[in-house]
């Protein structure tokens, strides 16, 4: 079973967005940094796909034999074209409904079945526990890139609105 705190987390990381998104304008989700990373939309696409994407995993893990899973990378993903042309809404609505799904998987799982492992590349052997925490960290990276994102974003429209800035 998964601990109490990760599941906590499960549950509840993603309340943060509305506080992100509260105020910004759509040039500012949409707008890449100035060294032409991720912008807040592709961000948060990136996070409705990879829950997509994780999900499968999971079942994976829990009907096979200590699957192989590679490492994801958006670049390399032939959905991802179309998840990050979706609008922001839409990406937001997925996500939600991916996450419920997620949650609900791991609250049925039985103590068995939250043993089972599968082998991720660079940190090999981890069971389902272990891939929960690593997709929380990971997700809380990109809700920090987006975050970053959006006050780069206002700090550069603030900046052609005002010399004193």
């Amino acid at each position: 079973m998964l601990k109490t705190s990760t599941l906590l987390r499960l549950e509840t990381q993603l309340d943060v967005i509305p506080l992100l998104l509260r105020g910004a304008t759509n040039d500012s989700i949409m707008a890449r940094t100035p060294t032409g990373q991720w912008s807040p939309h592709e961000n948060l696409a990136h996070l409705a796909r990879h829950h997509a994407v994780f999900l499968d995993r999971m079942r994976r893990i829990i009907s096979e034999d200590a699957p192989e899973l590679g490492r994801y990378r958006a670049e390399e993903d032939p959905a991802w074209t179309e998840w990050s042309s979706l609008s922001t809404g839409e990406v937001i609505s997925r996500l939600r409904t991916l996450r419920a799904e997620i949650v609900q998987l791991i609250k049925g799982l039985s103590d068995v079945e939250a043993e089972r492992v599968g082998i991720h590349p660079l940190f090999g052997q981890m069971d389902l526990g272990h891939w929960v925490e690593f997709f929380l960290l990971h997700e809380a990276h990109h809700l920090y890139k987006m975050m970053i994102g959006l006050g780069e974003a206002n700090r550069a429209a603030m900046t052609e609105k005002s010399p004193y800035f």
